[in-house]
């Protein structure tokens, strides 16, 4: 197939101004995909975005030409040729039709461009490795279809979530969003970007509601923390100070939502769209944040990559990969 690169990026890249992102949708012709096209169109404001589809080509591998050489398989083996010209006739399809999506949704067709790439060193890794060319965000489908079986999370997605690290990463779940959105927050700087970053790609346009969520854990974990094997559960010192913990958290949390209120309010989200909550007792963020995405609805959940409590150090990154995986129906946002 080689490389279909058509004229609309170079346009497009010639009319990117300072305020317009550049979003890299990487689409491999599954429904999934076209959620996650849809998603976009539906999330982003037409005027503020370059979109790249972006797929990687997925040749028959020579492994599977040589089944040709065993009589045993050679009823398996169509002309392989024709099969190649058909998958890339359907790429073209589905290009075509994600991009009339976009355009429907008001993106000019400059803003919207197609990119394939041969598979050089594999799906997740060439992702990766476009991801490079100054991008704000790279948007994938949770499930799919590649390499002629089934494009799982855990394998191309996982994948591109553990090999890029300095992109926003949007993990596309369910039906296409946004409507509702959860911000999970501590005061960490991590918690502030991921909060710049819905305020960067949504402004604007935004008609969701959004929940800045902050979980504090259960006083027998922080005993744990504290107190390791030497000290008991009904230590009155330990309890003492594991209160005054949590409630430093929990007054640590007012100036940090605060902070975040005013970026989303400088974005244009409504104020009424707005909400805070804390919660105490959580044996798990991930599962918490979980627990409040369900009964509040909401579609798309937004995580930084890491973050610093004032307890200890934790890395966001166990708490995304718990979000993503157990979100199987949702959105994920990972932002680093």
């Amino acid at each position: 197939m080689g490389v279909y690169f058509d004229s609309a990026r170079k346009e497009g890249q010639m009319a990117t101004s300072k305020k317009q992102k550049r979003i890299l949708v990487a689409v491999d012709g599954s429904e999934q995909a076209f959620e996650a096209v849809r998603y976009v169109s539906r999330a982003v404001s037409p005027g503020m975005a370059q979109v790249v589809l972006f797929h990687v080509v997925t040749r028959v591998p020579e492994s599977f030409l040589d089944m040709d050489k065993e009589p045993a398989y050679r009823y398996r083996i169509v002309n392989i040729g024709a099969w190649e010209q058909q998958q890339e006739k359907l790429t073209r399809d589905f290009m075509e039709r994600s991009r009339e999506v976009f355009v429907a949704a008001g993106f000019p067709e400059g803003a919207v461009s197609i990119l394939t790439r041969n598979r050089k060193v594999g799906i997740a890794r060439d992702i990766a490795s476009e991801a490079l060319d100054s991008y704000d965000a790279i948007v994938l489908g949770r499930s799919g279809l590649s390499d002629l079986k089934d494009f799982v999370l855990g394998s191309i997605a996982q994948k591109v979530i553990e090999k890029v690290s300095n992109v926003p990463i949007w993990v596309i779940g369910g039906n296409a969003g946004p409507k509702k959105m959860l911000i999970g927050m501590d005061v960490s700087d991590g918690a502030m970007l991921a909060v710049r970053h819905v305020a960067e790609m949504l402004g604007g346009t935004f008609q969701c509601d959004v929940t800045m969520f902050h979980a504090i854990r259960s006083v027998t974990l922080f005993q744990r923390l504290y107190g390791g094997m030497a000290l008991k559960d009904d230590d009155p010192t330990l309890q003492d100070r594991v209160r005054e913990e949590l409630e430093q958290v929990r007054k640590a949390m007012e100036p940090r939502f605060a902070e975040a209120r005013r970026c989303l309010l400088d974005a244009g989200v409504p104020a009424e769209r707005i909400r805070d909550k804390i919660v105490t007792g959580a044996a798990s963020r991930a599962v918490a944040i979980m627990e409040e995405a369900e009964r509040e609805g909401c579609d798309t959940i937004v995580v930084g990559r890491r973050g610093l409590s004032r307890v200890q150090e934790f890395f966001m990154g166990r708490i995304s990969n718990k979000v993503i995986q157990l979100a199987k129906d949702r959105t994920v946002w990972v932002v680093s």
